[in-house]
């Protein structure tokens, strides 16, 4: 098989150079009163003129509950606003930084590194410096990409606030047959995430279809029609229970963007702190004060989707070794957890009392 069928697995969702980006989102405030759209968003940002702003109503670039307005529509309480902008062009040359890296095993051939959430795998959108393509650029000269994507080393990736493990393949040999094992998914990944809600069953398998929203382009969501986007499958099984969520680990047959996160919204239990899947407000418990101080806490201790990429596996390509590594939950997520576990274990004291 071609490198390029390896790199459908992916499923980057890149955008082309013409695309239209979000770079604003407005929900209008429910005390709002019927007020011009151009004279709303002169407020709203920052630097904005009214020129340009009116320039960009008169193109179609802003939209009001995903329809274009033009200069003299009126806003109204409750009503989403999208600022939409040609990304202007960039410079895509990877220039090393000197960004350390948390190693977990290095050879001639591969390296494994545990990433920190917060660090963006490869350049994008709005992210075009300090990612772990820069830094690995800096640590490890002359990196191979598949089919020249210009992401040196680069077999897989994980989200920007998602920790954990990847392999990072040296030379190209490496590097395809790694790809390969991700695309045959002989590799094995395993996650774990605490989602909202007690979920029924002890193991379960979700699919469906990934693709971008229509309405967020952000996002992505699962199509019943399966022309629509790419198949994705996802293996969880129950580790911890906390009465109003619970810690599952999660396996990978597909590598989709955002697919554990995604799949997990679709069966109505969202990552705990995902704010872009729905998971950032309190959806399951009683709505006493003291409860929701709880959770808003715990939001603190943990201000991003709990998902961490624990182990992986996959066969040497030079040696035949099968290798296996895991890397310990971040601080953040086992604070997180030892605070629904003291919460849960009172909650259950209370209940039998």
């Amino acid at each position: 098989m071609a490198n390029k069928d390896y790199n459908q697995e992916q499923d980057d969702f890149e955008e082309s150079g013409d695309e239209l980006y979000e770079h604003h989102r407005f929900i209008v405030d429910k005390g709002q009163e019927p007020l011009r759209i151009d004279k709303y968003l002169t407020h709203k940002i920052r630097n904005a003129s009214r020129s340009r702003i009116q320039a960009a109503l008169q193109s179609g670039n802003i939209m009001v509950n995903d329809k274009p307005v033009k200069p003299n529509f009126k806003v109204k309480p409750l009503e989403t606003i999208q600022v939409l902008m040609p990304e202007p062009p960039r410079d895509t040359e990877i220039y090393p930084e000197n960004i350390p890296l948390d190693i977990v095993y290095e050879d001639k051939y591969l390296l494994v590194v545990n990433k920190p959430a917060g660090m963006v795998v490869h350049p994008g959108h709005n992210n075009y410096t300090g990612t772990l393509v820069h830094a690995l650029a800096y640590h490890f000269q002359n990196l191979p990409s598949l089919q020249g994507e210009g992401r040196p080393g680069l077999v897989h990736r994980i989200d920007k606030d998602t920790s954990g493990l990847l392999v990072i393949g040296k030379d190209e040999f490496t590097l395809s047959a790694l790809a390969k094992q991700f695309f045959e998914h002989t590799s094995e990944r395993e996650y774990l995430a605490l989602v909202w809600g007690n979920i029924e069953k002890e193991k379960g398998t979700v699919t469906g279809n990934l693709a971008r929203s229509l309405k967020d382009r952000r996002i992505v969501q699962v199509y019943d029609d399966a022309t629509i986007g790419k198949h994705a499958i996802t293996h969880y099984e129950v580790v911890e229970r906390f009465h109003y969520t619970t810690l599952v680990k999660c396996v990978l047959e597909t590598g989709r963007t955002h697919q554990i996160r995604v799949h997990m919204q679709h069966i109505k239990h969202p990552l705990f702190a995902d704010e872009s899947y729905g998971g950032k407000e309190v959806l399951v418990g009683p709505q006493f004060t003291k409860y929701k101080q709880f959770i808003e806490n715990c939001f603190k201790i943990c201000n991003r989707q709990v998902l961490h990429a624990q182990t992986l596996g996959f066969e040497h390509p030079i040696t035949k070794e099968r290798m296996n590594f895991e890397a310990k939950l971040p601080e953040d997520i086992e604070s997180l957890l030892e605070k629904w576990r003291n919460y849960s274990k009172g909650l259950t004291a209370m209940m039998e009392g």
